[in-house]
Protein backbone atom coordinates (compact mmCIF):
# COMPACT_ATOMS: atom_id res chain seq x y z
CA UNK A 1 0.00 0.00 0.00
CA UNK A 2 1.34 3.22 -1.15
CA UNK A 3 1.95 6.20 1.55
CA UNK A 4 -1.56 7.94 -0.44
CA UNK A 5 -3.37 4.76 -0.54
CA UNK A 6 -2.41 4.35 3.62
CA UNK A 7 -3.48 7.97 4.19
CA UNK A 8 -6.94 7.71 2.21
CA UNK A 9 -7.47 4.68 3.84
CA UNK A 10 -7.10 6.41 6.98
CA UNK A 11 -9.36 9.33 5.78
CA UNK A 12 -12.59 6.48 5.14
CA UNK A 13 -11.85 5.19 8.56
CA UNK A 14 -12.40 8.50 9.99
CA UNK A 15 -15.49 9.33 8.06
CA UNK A 16 -17.05 6.49 9.11
CA UNK A 17 -16.62 7.21 12.60
CA UNK A 18 -18.32 10.24 12.28
CA UNK A 19 -20.75 9.24 9.90
CA UNK A 20 -21.76 6.35 13.25
CA UNK A 21 -21.78 9.42 15.71
CA UNK A 22 -17.97 9.65 16.76
CA UNK A 23 -15.44 11.96 17.13
CA UNK A 24 -12.17 11.05 15.87
CA UNK A 25 -10.37 13.29 17.35
CA UNK A 26 -11.15 12.28 20.61
CA UNK A 27 -8.07 10.76 22.38
CA UNK A 28 -8.58 7.25 22.34
CA UNK A 29 -9.70 7.32 18.58
CA UNK A 30 -6.35 9.51 17.37
CA UNK A 31 -4.87 6.28 16.42
CA UNK A 32 -7.69 4.16 15.61
CA UNK A 33 -7.74 4.69 11.55
CA UNK A 34 -3.82 3.49 11.44
CA UNK A 35 -4.74 0.57 13.80
CA UNK A 36 -8.01 -0.24 11.66
CA UNK A 37 -6.13 -0.16 8.35
CA UNK A 38 -3.21 -2.20 9.66
CA UNK A 39 -5.73 -4.85 11.17
CA UNK A 40 -7.27 -4.59 7.36
CA UNK A 41 -3.90 -5.31 5.86
CA UNK A 42 -3.78 -8.52 7.73
CA UNK A 43 -7.65 -10.00 8.02
CA UNK A 44 -7.49 -9.39 4.33
CA UNK A 45 -3.84 -10.80 3.37
CA UNK A 46 -5.33 -13.51 1.90
CA UNK A 47 -5.73 -11.60 -1.41
CA UNK A 48 -1.86 -11.70 -1.78
CA UNK A 49 -1.23 -15.57 -1.27
CA UNK A 50 -1.78 -18.25 -3.68
CA UNK A 51 -3.12 -21.60 -2.17
CA UNK A 52 -2.06 -23.31 -5.22
CA UNK A 53 1.81 -22.18 -4.43
CA UNK A 54 1.55 -23.12 -1.25
CA UNK A 55 0.46 -26.58 -1.63
CA UNK A 56 2.80 -27.39 -4.41
CA UNK A 57 5.87 -26.29 -2.18
CA UNK A 58 5.45 -28.86 0.09
CA UNK A 59 4.28 -32.20 -2.46
CA UNK A 60 5.88 -35.60 -1.83
CA UNK A 61 5.42 -38.88 -3.53
CA UNK A 62 3.60 -41.31 -1.44
CA UNK A 63 2.69 -45.00 -1.44
CA UNK A 64 -0.38 -44.03 0.96
CA UNK A 65 -4.08 -44.47 -0.26
CA UNK A 66 -6.10 -44.12 2.81
CA UNK A 67 -7.74 -41.25 3.79
CA UNK A 68 -6.08 -38.13 5.45
CA UNK A 69 -8.06 -35.97 7.62
CA UNK A 70 -7.43 -32.73 8.95
CA UNK A 71 -9.59 -31.91 11.73
CA UNK A 72 -11.19 -28.22 13.52
CA UNK A 73 -8.86 -26.04 11.90
CA UNK A 74 -9.80 -22.61 13.54
CA UNK A 75 -10.30 -19.18 11.26
CA UNK A 76 -12.28 -16.46 10.88
CA UNK A 77 -13.37 -14.32 8.26
CA UNK A 78 -15.22 -11.95 7.14
CA UNK A 79 -18.83 -11.50 5.52
CA UNK A 80 -18.48 -10.28 2.37
CA UNK A 81 -21.97 -8.74 2.74
CA UNK A 82 -21.66 -7.08 6.21
CA UNK A 83 -18.01 -6.97 6.89
CA UNK A 84 -18.37 -8.98 10.03
CA UNK A 85 -17.19 -11.56 11.36
CA UNK A 86 -17.39 -15.38 10.63
CA UNK A 87 -15.69 -17.42 12.80
CA UNK A 88 -15.45 -21.51 12.57
CA UNK A 89 -13.77 -24.73 11.99
CA UNK A 90 -12.81 -26.65 8.83
CA UNK A 91 -12.39 -30.08 8.86
CA UNK A 92 -10.23 -31.53 5.87
CA UNK A 93 -9.62 -34.52 3.98
CA UNK A 94 -8.04 -36.11 0.91
CA UNK A 95 -7.46 -39.65 -0.44
CA UNK A 96 -3.95 -39.61 -1.78
CA UNK A 97 -3.13 -40.55 -5.69
CA UNK A 98 1.06 -41.09 -5.40
CA UNK A 99 0.97 -37.57 -3.63
CA UNK A 100 1.18 -36.42 -0.51
CA UNK A 101 1.11 -32.82 1.10
CA UNK A 102 3.23 -31.36 4.01
CA UNK A 103 0.43 -31.31 6.81
CA UNK A 104 0.71 -27.40 7.84
CA UNK A 105 -0.20 -26.73 3.84
CA UNK A 106 -3.83 -27.46 4.59
CA UNK A 107 -4.53 -25.31 7.41
CA UNK A 108 -2.43 -22.31 5.50
CA UNK A 109 -4.53 -22.80 2.29
CA UNK A 110 -7.98 -22.38 5.00
CA UNK A 111 -6.48 -19.25 5.80
CA UNK A 112 -5.84 -17.65 2.27
CA UNK A 113 -9.28 -18.08 1.45
CA UNK A 114 -10.76 -17.47 4.67
CA UNK A 115 -8.70 -13.95 5.15
CA UNK A 116 -10.66 -12.84 2.47
CA UNK A 117 -14.33 -11.20 2.27
CA UNK A 118 -16.43 -14.35 1.78
CA UNK A 119 -19.70 -16.19 2.52
CA UNK A 120 -19.11 -19.53 3.36
CA UNK A 121 -20.50 -21.54 0.85
CA UNK A 122 -17.84 -20.02 -1.36
CA UNK A 123 -14.91 -20.98 1.12
CA UNK A 124 -16.07 -24.27 1.25
CA UNK A 125 -16.29 -24.63 -2.36
CA UNK A 126 -12.54 -22.56 -2.99
CA UNK A 127 -10.54 -25.01 -0.10
CA UNK A 128 -12.05 -28.31 -2.07
CA UNK A 129 -10.94 -26.86 -5.50
CA UNK A 130 -7.73 -25.87 -4.74
CA UNK A 131 -6.75 -28.67 -3.11
CA UNK A 132 -8.06 -30.99 -5.37
CA UNK A 133 -6.33 -28.85 -8.68
CA UNK A 134 -2.83 -29.22 -6.46
CA UNK A 135 -2.65 -32.36 -5.30
CA UNK A 136 -4.67 -33.86 -7.63
CA UNK A 137 -5.92 -36.44 -5.29
CA UNK A 138 -8.87 -39.44 -5.56
CA UNK A 139 -10.64 -37.21 -3.64
CA UNK A 140 -11.20 -34.12 -1.08
CA UNK A 141 -13.88 -33.58 1.33
CA UNK A 142 -14.44 -30.01 3.16
CA UNK A 143 -16.97 -29.46 5.67
CA UNK A 144 -16.96 -25.84 7.31
CA UNK A 145 -19.05 -25.12 10.80
CA UNK A 146 -19.30 -21.53 11.66
CA UNK A 147 -21.15 -18.60 13.76
CA UNK A 148 -21.78 -15.21 11.37
CA UNK A 149 -22.20 -12.55 13.36
CA UNK A 150 -24.30 -10.95 11.15
CA UNK A 151 -26.73 -13.19 12.11
CA UNK A 152 -26.16 -12.71 15.46
CA UNK A 153 -25.14 -8.99 15.88
CA UNK A 154 -27.82 -7.76 13.52
CA UNK A 155 -30.63 -8.58 11.40
CA UNK A 156 -31.98 -11.76 13.47
CA UNK A 157 -29.93 -11.76 16.14
CA UNK A 158 -29.99 -15.62 17.05
CA UNK A 159 -27.01 -16.03 19.25
CA UNK A 160 -24.48 -19.20 18.71
CA UNK A 161 -26.42 -20.45 15.85
CA UNK A 162 -23.87 -22.36 13.70
CA UNK A 163 -23.90 -22.90 9.82
CA UNK A 164 -22.71 -26.09 7.95
CA UNK A 165 -21.53 -26.21 4.33
CA UNK A 166 -19.49 -28.45 2.48
CA UNK A 167 -17.70 -29.80 -0.83
CA UNK A 168 -17.32 -32.96 -1.76
CA UNK A 169 -14.81 -33.95 -4.66
CA UNK A 170 -14.04 -37.43 -6.57
CA UNK A 171 -14.31 -40.69 -4.31
CA UNK A 172 -16.08 -38.76 -1.50
CA UNK A 173 -18.94 -37.81 -4.04
CA UNK A 174 -18.88 -41.15 -6.26
CA UNK A 175 -18.52 -43.31 -3.25
CA UNK A 176 -20.85 -43.28 -0.05
CA UNK A 177 -18.27 -46.11 2.07
CA UNK A 178 -16.00 -43.36 1.68
CA UNK A 179 -18.03 -40.12 2.43
CA UNK A 180 -19.59 -42.04 5.50
CA UNK A 181 -16.06 -42.35 6.83
CA UNK A 182 -15.40 -38.82 6.42
CA UNK A 183 -18.34 -38.09 8.23
CA UNK A 184 -18.15 -40.70 11.00
CA UNK A 185 -14.42 -39.50 11.57
CA UNK A 186 -15.20 -35.61 11.64
CA UNK A 187 -18.45 -36.24 13.81
CA UNK A 188 -16.40 -38.86 16.75
CA UNK A 189 -14.81 -37.05 19.94
CA UNK A 190 -11.60 -36.03 19.32
CA UNK A 191 -10.29 -39.28 22.00
CA UNK A 192 -7.09 -38.77 23.46
CA UNK A 193 -4.93 -35.27 22.73
CA UNK A 194 -1.81 -35.00 22.32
Amino acid sequence: MSNQQERDFETAVKTMMVHVGENPQREGLLDTPSRVRKAYEFIYSGYKENPKEILAKALFTSSNDEMVLIKDIEFYSTCEHHLLPIIGRVHVAYIPDGKVVGLSKIPRVVNVFARRMQIQEQLTEQIADAIMEAIEPKGVAVVVVARHMCMEMRGVEKINSTTTSSALRGLFKKDQKTRSEFFSLINSPSGTRY
